[in-house]
């Protein structure tokens, strides 16, 4: 067996091994964010103590399995609420997310990319956007994370006082997949006063899925505020990515194989980077290293 051959049949036995490693943290973790399987039986809302902490993913508060609340909703709601609190825990709970792990929280933790990744499989045609749009278009999540998490719940206050959460209502896949549908199917009369609104998010909802066939993870890339948010972190949380530069060769096969299409020898630690890992399980030379207390090589 020649030294080429080794290597490919290496990198497809690790490719295995990481996937399956992601696949059952990223199920782990949705059962663990969303276990309150009684919610989904009798179709209400889990209310107990750990409704109050804020969970590190996007997970619809209104999810019948949610046992935690999730970061977004938590914001918008201290931001627009009647009080307008500055909101400390919230924004505390964020940043400690963001400084440990960074996006790796994108990339094994959050229920709504592992929809994503399982629809990604599907053998379809995949499609690359072009650099000259797809650059762009990534700054959109960072726009929705200013305009609809943060200017319109502070700013754009109702008669009563309160203004809605922006996001949640008029845009998020997530909560639409998480807690619209289940209520929706499991309480009749609800079904009788739904209007365009939700028929609006499911819309929405039906886009990112079928998009998310041909393109990997739409949602991530260009539209989720959670991931801005965490991008800030990327390059400084404790988890890092590093390229030891005495043993890569120069090949850029990681970038070529990059989902989030990152120029991975450019700056493996860029905010775009979910740590999803696939660069490491496909350099022959082993010289993609991550993990907590990296020192970054390059």
């Amino acid at each position: 067996m020649s030294g080429m051959h080794r290597n490919r049949v290496a990198a497809r036995d690790r490719k295995k091994r990481r996937i399956s490693y992601q696949r059952i943290i990223q199920i782990a973790a949705a059962v663990l964010f969303n276990g309150y399987a009684i919610g989904f039986r009798d179709g209400r809302i889990f209310t107990g103590d750990s409704k109050r902490i804020c969970v590190p993913v996007l997970n619809c508060y209104s999810c019948p399995g949610a046992l935690g609340a999730c970061p977004i909703g938590s914001l918008q709601s201290a931001v627009g609420g009647i009080r307008r609190q500055f909101p400390f825990y919230v924004l505390g709970s964020l940043m400690l997310f963001g400084i440990v792990l960074g996006r790796i929280i994108c990339g094994l933790l959050c229920p709504f990319g592992l929809v994503q990744d399982l629809l990604h499989k599907i053998p379809f045609p995949k499609i690359t956007i072009p650099i000259r749009l797809d650059r762009p278009l990534r700054y959109l999540k960072y726009l929705v994370l200013l305009l609809f998490v943060i200017l319109l719940p502070a700013f754009a206050m109702t008669n009563t006082g309160v203004t809605p959460p922006y996001f949640c209502k008029y845009i998020c896949p997530a909560g639409t997949l998480g807690g619209g549908i289940p209520h929706f199917a499991l309480n009749p009369a609800l079904r009788e006063i739904v209007g365009f609104l939700f028929d609006w998010k499911i819309m929405i909802l039906i886009v990112v899925l079928a998009l998310s066939m041909f393109i990997y993870r739409p949602f991530c890339r260009y539209l989720c505020p959670l991931g801005a948010f965490y991008s800030f972190f990327n390059r400084f949380s404790f988890y890092q990515m590093s390229i030891d530069k005495e043993k890569c060769t120069g090949c850029k096969v990681c970038e070529r194989s990059c989902p989030m299409a990152v120029e991975v020898t450019k700056n493996v630690n860029s905010p775009e980077c979910i740590r999803c890992g696939k660069c490491k399980t496909v350099c022959a030379q082993h010289a993609i290293s991550s993990g907590f207390g990296h020192v970054r090589r390059n």
